[in-house]
Formats: structure tokens, sequence, C-alpha cells
């Protein structure tokens, strides 16, 4: 996605050509290779991808086959790729890149956040005022500014994405809490009551609104931190859930800045809930209490992740669920010189 001072200036797409065909195209075990091989030959989407070109697109560099096994393709631009056009919705795993035209960066978030999916992104800017509308903005799990956008390392970059680029309660992986969601925790059957809420608020305090660079590196900031969800989450509470624990999900919510949607099984029935789960257009649904698969359907039905957990009073374990985690990485250097 280029803005259009860029896009409209011809110097950069005979730069792009120029670099795209320097890529050297060969087998993975050697050395020079930039482009290794695809694990099968290209079908479906990808096929599409590389041989079909959609109203108003047309090739900078056209990719080719360069193998009878159709595993090797050099690797090609189309440019013109339109808002909502098919290249612009899907994805497309090999070495082909679409090209969009962007008014403004306003334009650029608009395009870039339409699509269902949201694992990496990245931006390319020495404005720090936009680089930081753009992280405060751009719906993706891994952010990163001023540098490429693959790579991920352990603690520094810890990986997970957001949208349908993830299942269930998106905890990184490579993060301090990846472990911890692999496990299954149980309360104390007197659980829950208000007693926790203090400890919530604290932990809250500290983690919520903090941002944790532990690798504390001088070139590049890698930051972990919390962002709300942006549609919230479903609570599906059982009958026999007492008003004590409706109480505490709503505190939850306020504490974790999310919308909660409460349906209480003693006055909705588990048809009309099912019914009704998807227009609330939330990312999450909370079961406590027993699972019904008539719900637990339409919400897979939604793409809704669903979490049937306890609530926990350890709020490391319990908050979390209700938010989603960030990566952003940023480079702070320019030809060796520290910003």
């Amino acid at each position: 996605i280029v803005e259009a001072s860029v896009y409209d200036d011809p110097k950069f797409f005979r730069r792009l050509a120029d670099a795209t065909r320097t890529l050297r195209v060969g087998p993975g075990f050697e050395l020079a290779t930039d482009i290794g091989p695809l694990i099968d030959p290209p079908s479906g989407n990808l096929l599409r991808a590389l041989t079909t070109l959609d109203n108003g697109e047309s090739w900078l560099v056209e990719p080719a086959s360069l193998a009878e096994s159709e595993r090797l393709w050099s690797p090609g631009i189309r440019v013109g790729v339109t808002a909502g056009a098919w290249f612009h919705q899907t994805e497309c795993f090999g070495p082909v890149l679409g090209v969009m035209r962007a008014r403004d960066l306003t334009h650029a978030l608009e395009l870039q956040n339409a699509v269902e999916f949201g694992l990496t992104a990245g931006l390319q800017s020495l404005d720090s005022n936009e680089i930081d509308r753009w992280i405060n903005t751009v719906e993706a799990g891994n952010l990163y500014v001023n540098r490429g956008i693959t790579g991920a390392i352990v603690q520094r970059q810890p990986f997970g994405g957001w949208k349908r680029s993830v299942v269930g309660p998106t905890v990184k992986a490579g993060g301090p809490r990846y472990v911890a969601s692999l496990c299954r925790w149980s309360a104390d059957t007197a659980f829950p009551d208000a007693s926790v809420i203090d400890a919530y608020r604290a932990w809250a305090g500290d983690e919520v609104s903090a941002e944790h660079d532990p690798s504390g590196l001088r070139s590049e900031t890698n930051v972990l931190r919390f962002r709300p969800l942006s549609g919230g989450v479903a609570v599906r509470l059982a009958a026999n859930q007492s008003s004590v624990a409706v109480a505490l999900v709503a505190e939850i919510g306020r504490i974790t800045i999310c919308n909660v949607h409460i349906s209480l099984a003693s006055e909705e029935t588990d048809d009309a809930f099912a019914d009704r789960v998807g227009s609330l257009r939330v990312d999450r649904l909370r079961i406590l209490g027993p699972t019904s698969d008539v719900i637990r359907a339409a919400a897979h039905r939604c793409g809704i992740a669903v979490d049937d957990s306890d609530l926990n009073p350890s709020p490391a374990l319990e908050l979390p669920r209700w938010m989603r985690e960030q990566s952003v990485t940023r480079t702070r250097h320019r030809h060796g010189h520290i910003a």
C-alpha cells in the first residue's frame, strides 16, 4: 500500500521492478538463493495470483515458471489493485506482490484494516506522528516499523495474530504467558467472589496500561502490550451462576476496557442466544458453566473464538482472556545513527 506521492512517481516503479528482477530464484540449499521453491505446484488462489489479472490491473513484473515441476517461479508484481479487489482480500502464499495506491495515511489504514486477517503489518515512514498514529490504529498482532516484517524471535517479538489470523485467546507464542495458556486451570469451589477485584485492578494498573520491552536493545524497541478487543466478549452464564459472578464479569469488562454482553441461561434459552450471538459482532464467547453444543456451533459459524474456562482468581491468568496481545517492533537507527 503506497501513498499517492510515491505511487505516482515513475521512479518508484522503476526501482521496484529493478529490485525485483535482481532477486535470485533457485534451490533452497544454495546460499545465493533469494526465492526458493514452492512446497507444491501452485493451485487455487496462488495459481490465480500468479497467472490472472483482474480489471484495471497490469503486470509491472510478470511471474514465470522456471522449472518443469512448476515449483520455481520468478517473482511477480501486479499494480492497480483496488479496494475490495480479489487480490486485496485474499491470502496468496507465493512470490507475487500487489501494489495499491492510497491517498494518504488515513486511506492506507482503511485499506490495510479492511481485510479479514491480521497477522503481521509493516510501515515505512520517518514521520514520528505518522508512526504513532499507525501503531495505535492498525489491526494486527505483530507490527514492524522501518524494517522487515518476518523473522519473529522468541521474547523479542512474541508471535500471534488478530482477527482470522488466530484461533483462541490470542496469547502469543514465545511470550511470557504462552505456557500458561496451554494449561487447564481450576479455581477454589468458593470462587467467584468480590474479594479479587482489588487484585485485578492492581495487576491491570501494572500490566494493561504498560508497555514492556524485556530485550532492552538500543537500536530497536520490541514492545509487548495489551490492546482492547474491538468487538468485546459475550458471556454465557449458567443458571446456577450467582449474582456475584455477574458483577465480577461486569467489573472485569471495566478494568480491561472491554465491551461485555451478558446472557443468563435462566433468562434466555440456548437456542435463542445461539440465534443472536452472531449479531453481537464480538471477538470471543466466554461460556461459564456447562457447554452447549448449539451455542458453540453458532459461535464457530460466525468465526467467534470460544473460551469455556472457569473464572480464575489470579489476575495474571484471568484478565488476558479479556484482551489481546500485540508486539510492536520499531527500528531506532538510520544508517547506523540511533534515533
